[in-house]
């Protein structure tokens, strides 16, 4: 940035969306590339992955205020466009009149007087009609507010949005930017209120938290370590595991660079828990990179498992040896995924595993708030591949366990052709297995705000 002044959050964030295509790359790729240009590295993040996340809700708004379809916007006023009006509706502390004036100026860099008239014209619209940027939901019209919160919302003063009584699908689909065929599939799953708790869940800002390595240091004094330094923070009691209330650069954490601590997700953290490896364990992680429920394995058997790590992904691996030396782990040996089945002591006739760790490739349809492409992704044709090859990941654990031995399946997805139907058939072709325990955790906005996931334990008899 030597000689150049330091671009605003919402340049980067508009430059991030006009180089993002979903189907080529992902838009963090695109963001770490840009982000050394902005002195708000963190604002710039909250832009583009908000805007993302609520794109479909952001393109009715603009349509419906300026008039024209989303295919007749040129593109990159298009963007600039979607950034402000995110803003608008989502950042309600954030001044309109500042939202409005850079969108217009960063127009002028693009293009003629003409287009820049055009987007001041379009947000004035957008404005002129909003009526409260934050209301309580209960107190406006499912017809013109959009959720922010659990508690939230931005109204307008007309309904434009799909009737929720008449069309709940059209509703939830469009207020939460998520594909239609996806929602009704939940609809006819979980029911109207648990779907939109879903919903809510996959769009919220999600939470950071930390797992305490067990093997060097407690939760609470990990927690008071942070309060030194004026981290805010707290410990979610059922975990052990610490939120962090604010947005912090984790490798300046104290303690990162020691191996105190990784960051997991809560429902992630739930499948070793469940599992409940035992000290002494010779236990194979057959998806393991990058590593964080590997690690967890170590931290939760004392280091006393031998444990054999590998993942199809070769490259991958080389972030779950960084995450093993970081953390001080000396129980964890990583095999390429090939040589797995041709070195004789671990080869699949041979191989008698206490536990077989498999967190399989999924849609990823519990984690959307993180996995922000993935809305624009998936298609039940892809789900289809996706339970084929999990169900061929699960029919090799089964050879690699030995009597008494344990599976631990588990996915961030909660469609029922990754989870409970797939174990389901599989227990129906392998009668030597039985299931243990299994559990569906639903997404979350609340509180300690998690993802989702399902995690399946299959004991062979």
């Amino acid at each position: 940035m030597a000689g150049q002044a330091p671009k605003s959050a919402r340049q980067i964030a508009t430059e991030v969306l006009n180089r993002w295509n979903w189907r080529r790359n992902y838009a963090a790729q695109v963001l770490n590339k840009l982000l050394f240009q902005t002195e708000e590295k963190q604002r710039a993040t909250d832009l583009v992955f908000g805007t993302t996340r609520n794109r479909f809700a952001i393109d009715r708004v603009i349509e419906e205020f300026s008039g024209r379809s989303i295919e007749r916007i040129q593109p990159k006023l298009l963007n600039i466009l979607r950034v402000a009006a995110f803003e608008l509706l989502y950042c309600p502390k954030t001044p309109r009149y500042s939202i409005v004036c850079e969108a217009v100026t960063n127009a002028k860099a693009i293009s003629g007087k003409k287009q820049t008239g055009f987007i001041n014209a379009v947000l004035r619209q957008i404005t002129s009609h909003l009526t409260n940027r934050r209301k309580q939901l209960t107190q406006a019209r499912a017809a013109n507010i959009l959720p922010q919160t659990p508690l939230t919302g931005c109204e307008f003063d007309k309904d434009f949005l799909p009737d929720p009584e008449a069309s709940p699908c059209d509703y939830l689909s469009t207020v939460f930017s998520l594909p239609r065929w996806l929602v009704t599939d939940w609809l006819g799953e979980f029911g109207l209120e648990k779907t939109r708790q879903i919903c809510l869940a996959s769009n919220r800002r999600p939470s950071v938290y930390v797992r305490p390595n067990s093997l060097k240091i407690t939760t609470e004094e990990l927690a008071d370590k942070f309060r030194q330094v004026d981290i805010d923070s707290e410990i979610e009691h059922g975990t052990s595991m610490i939120r962090l209330k604010k947005p912090q650069k984790i490798t300046q954490l104290p303690g990162f660079a020691e191996g105190l601590f990784a960051v997991q997700d809560i429902t992630a953290s739930q499948a070793v828990r469940i599992l409940q490896p035992r000290q002494g364990w010779t236990i194979l992680d057959l998806c393991a990179a990058p590593g964080v429920k590997t690690t967890q394995l170590a931290e939760a058997t004392g280091d006393t498992a031998a444990i054999i790590a590998t993942d199809i992904d070769a490259g991958r691996l080389k972030k779950l040896e960084e995450n093993i030396a970081r953390l001080g782990i000396k129980n964890i040996n990583i095999i390429k995924y090939e040589k797995l089945f041709e070195n004789s002591e671990f080869s699949i006739p041979n191989s008698q595993f206490d536990a077989v760790l498999l967190d399989v490739p999924c849609s990823n349809t519990g984690v959307l708030a993180k996995r922000i492409e993935v809305r624009f992704r998936i298609n039940p044709d892809a789900i289809k591949k996706l339970s084929k090859a999990q169900s061929k990941l699960l029919d090799t654990a089964a050879k690699m366990i030995k009597p008494q031995g344990k599976i631990c399946y588990s996915t961030c997805s909660i469609q029922r052709d990754e989870n409970d139907r797939l174990v389901k058939d599989f227990l129906l072709q392998n009668p030597g297995f039985e299931i243990e325990s299994e559990r569906l955790f639903l997404p979350s906005a609340e509180s300690f705000d998690h993802d989702g996931g399902y995690v399946a334990i299959l004991r062979r008899k």
